[in-house]
């Protein structure tokens, strides 16, 4: 069939086109047989896939990230949340990190998998397994595929699977290492292992580890809830609800222990450094206390005088806060060394120390803190990842920050400390006249008090630093434990059902309107209207009722069948079409090619018309064939051809009466001449076919097809309207305008088109569109209807 509509009349005569979509829409209903068969067909399919796929469940935890307060110094350093924000990222790429999740595996066990079968479906039996099984002396890069079936209480039976092959079947015992032919194999049972188990086919696979890491990998989601806060939800899909749970249970753990142990590495250092300097500073104070015993051991009798007291007095108060400002220097300087000595790029510094000045403490804080989460984002990822760049920055920025700080701190403490000296001497100048050894005392003594308060110190920060790392904190504190979904996000049962429809819908209509497009036949009367304006007399449906007349001549006087139907809708047409006033009595039937149906066309017309009680004559001028000849049989008798070029013949010895209908007669070809357009042109046609007017109310033609031979041209002459038939299914509709060049050009006068072999109920068109179901000429009285199967698939 054809889409295509008039809408009206071009310039040149041709009847433009246009897109009907009501036509495709009843083309595609026509053929609701195949989108019902498609939609079963890939329903079944889809709904086997959803019987075939596992239930995929989601998990998700809700947790919040600690990061440390920002202080002014980092807020110089940094823009305003441009720690936070860094510090989240690292946070999210160390939770998606390869070796947190090979851990994590390892800790679940989720690198080995306990299915069975149900239906056609593999069910995860997690932790819910009656065996577990151990195959030593493999490593973690090979797998293993086995069926193990419990027997009784104390074996089981096992199989190796190899692709599709399943190996010889094995007896194991329980609980002991039994050598089989795919290694040393140890099955246990666990609380589940009951009787009902005995039989259960449990397959056991287990994946290389990092293939299982890849997989829930890529089925783990880490996403920030909220642009300005620390608050991550962490999201795992999986076959099992509890494994899933449990994976993401297990993955915040082994975070927040890779964090701590991070975090307890800075108080590691800061102990060691604390232990050092007890050490030197023990030697030393030991020397000193040493030469004050020596010193009063050797002036025992020796008295200061009162004057020398005073000055003493004032000398001990400048010294108490020259101790303190040396004590100061020290322990800045004892530091300095230490970074100097330390001088690595990504060396933790010692915090807590005591400096007096509080930005160096602060500053070595922040800077450990942002070291630490540096190397923990190298770990995951690299050196180049575009966060480690910016935090190598931050961390260069930082540390040249803190020696120059520690500098001024110096500075300034040596600037206290000259003035401290100055006013000292200027004390002990007024104190000259008191005893040398007393002076050496006081000297030996503030060397004691020194190293003394400097000791005490750093024990009290020992002990500050070990309570500070028994404290030390999570890195992430969970919101909201991990949630199973009750039901299965995948696969979606009406989701899967409704792409199946969809996809039987869409498919079988896409084939449709492909081979709707593709198609370049002329299928109905809506093809012709498109493109022609000659005169449209009927359609001749195509039949498929059986007869034993040769001549195929099925109209009936009293039938009631759509073929009857269409010839007496034909002869009515045919009556209308009058050529200069007279009613068309010599009838031409022609065609582009052979087959398209003409002869029998000729032979039913011929009859509908005789039930009229007309006198009907039959002419085959197809000289060169004589189809009509052959189906009427009456090959080999006198015709035409004899007649025309005999003229001592006269016309009653070729006429040859129909054997059922009276009125009736044929006039056959004849012998096969080798002149026939010699005889077409003689004058004795013409005399012939005016003798058959005077004798007949019709006179049909079967002529030749237009194009092969010069004879339908020929015959045109005597006709008073010609036929042309057109085959449904036959013809290209490229060849239409040759047609209607035919027409406008007159090269046939009065031509008409007769559409020939057209299916009953065609899709779009034809009966029940514009043909006969349409009009109520009650076709199908008498006539059998098509019952069951064979009417859902008959051929249209």
């Amino acid at each position: 069939m054809h889409v295509n509509q008039y809408s009206g009349i071009g310039a040149d005569g041709k009847k433009e086109q246009s897109i009907n979509i009501i036509d495709i829409v009843k083309y595609l209903l026509f053929h609701w047989k195949w989108f019902v068969l498609s939609v079963l067909v890939f329903g079944a399919i889809y709904y086997y896939q959803y019987n075939k796929s596992p239930f995929i469940y989601r998990s998700t935890e809700t947790v919040m990230i600690k990061t440390p307060t920002n202080t002014p110094v980092t807020a110089r350093l940094t823009r305003t949340n441009a720690t936070n924000s860094v510090s989240v990222k690292s946070e999210i790429l160390q939770l998606r990190s390869k070796e947190l999740m090979e851990t994590t595996v390892q800790r679940i066990g989720a690198e080995t998998n306990y299915l069975e079968r149900v239906g056609l479906r593999d069910n995860e039996l997690y932790r819910t397994s009656p065996v577990e099984v151990t195959l030593a002396g493999k490593s973690e890069d090979i797998g293993y595929d086995i069926l193990v079936t419990p027997l009784d209480a104390n074996q089981v039976s096992v199989r190796k699977r190899n692709g599709q092959s399943q190996d010889e079947e094995v007896k194991v015992p329980l609980h002991k290492e039994t050598k089989t032919p795919f290694g040393l194999l140890t099955v246990r049972a666990t609380p589940f292992y009951n009787e009902a188990s005995y039989g259960r086919r449990i397959r056991v696979v287990r994946q290389p580890l990092e293939t299982v890491v890849s997989y829930f990998l890529s089925r783990l989601s880490v996403q920030q809830i909220d642009g300005d806060a620390a608050l991550l939800q962490v999201a795992v899909e999986d076959t099992n609800p509890h494994r899933a749970a449990a994976l993401i249970t297990e993955l915040i753990a082994v975070y927040n222990e890779v964090a701590l142990s991070d975090k307890n590495q800075v108080a590691v250092n800061t102990e060691e450094f604390i232990r050092d300097r007890l050490a030197i500073i023990e030697s030393e104070l030991g020397s000193v206390e040493s030469n004050i015993e020596r010193l009063q051991a050797a002036n025992q009798g020796m008295d200061a005088k009162s004057a020398g007291q005073m000055h003493l007095a004032d000398s001990r108060q400048f010294q108490s806060e020259r101790t303190k400002i040396e004590t100061d220097i020290n322990l800045a300087n004892m530091m300095r060394e230490y970074l100097t000595e330390k001088d690595g790029q990504y060396e933790l510094m010692p915090n807590n120390t005591g400096l007096v000045e509080a930005n160096v403490e602060s500053q070595i804080n922040e800077y450990n803190t942002m070291l630490l989460r540096r190397n923990r984002l190298v770990e995951g990822s690299s050196t180049a990842n575009p966060v480690v760049v910016d935090l190598d920055r931050n961390l260069a920025s930082m540390r040249d920050n803190i020696y120059e700080a520690m500098d001024n701190a110096m500075r300034g403490l040596n600037i206290k400390l000259n003035n401290v000296i100055r006013e000292e001497q200027a004390a002990r100048g007024k104190a000259v006249q008191a005893p040398r050894q007393q002076r050496m005392m006081l000297s030996v003594e503030r060397q004691q008090k020194v190293k003394e308060e400097l000791y005490l110190y750093l024990l009290n920060k020992r002990e500050e630093n070990a309570i500070n790392r028994a404290m030390t904190d999570e890195s992430i504190r969970i919101v909201d434990s991990a949630t199973r979904s009750g039901a299965p996000i995948s696969p979606n049962k009406m989701r899967k059902l409704a792409m199946g429809v969809a996809i039987g819908l869409v498919l079988p209509a896409a084939i449709l309107l492909l081979v709707l497009m593709v198609d370049t036949k002329v299928r109905n009367r809506q093809d012709l209207e498109g493109v022609l304006s000659v005169p449209f007399l009927g359609e001749i449906p195509l039949s498929k009722r059986k007869t034993k007349d040769k001549s195929h001549i099925l109209v009936r006087e009293t039938g009631r069948d759509p073929l009857t139907e269409a010839f007496r809708i034909l002869r009515t047409n045919i009556s209308f079409m009058s050529r200069d006033g007279k009613e068309a009595q010599v009838i031409t039937l022609t065609s582009f090619g052979i087959g398209v149906g003409k002869t029998f066309t000729s032979l039913n017309l011929a009859t509908t018309l005789s039930y009229l009680g007309k006198k009907v004559a039959v002419v085959d001028l197809d000289l060169r064939k004589g189809s009509l000849t052959t189906r009427v049989g009456l090959d080999g008798a006198k015709g035409v051809s004899h007649y025309l070029s005999n003229p001592a013949i006269p016309i009653d010895v070729i006429l040859h009466s129909s054997e059922e209908i009276p009125n009736l007669h044929f006039f056959p070809i004849g012998a096969m001449a080798p002149n026939p357009v010699e005889l077409l042109l003689s004058k004795r046609l013409d005399d012939m076919m005016q003798t058959l007017r005077n004798q007949y109310d019709y006179i049909i033609v079967d002529g030749v097809p237009i194009g092969i031979v010069a004879d339908a041209g020929i015959v045109d002459r005597i006709s008073d309207l010609t036929l042309f038939i057109i085959r449904s299914g036959r013809m290209d509709r490229r060849q239409l305008p040759d047609i209607e060049r035919i027409y406008r050009e007159k090269k046939i006068n009065n031509l008409a088109v007769v559409l020939n072999g057209l299916k009953l109920g065609s899709a779009g068109y034809g009966y029940g569109t514009y043909g006969y179901g349409g009009y109520g000429y009650g076709y199908g009285y008498g006539l059998k209807e098509k019952r069951g199967f064979s009417r859902l698939f008959k051929r249209s």
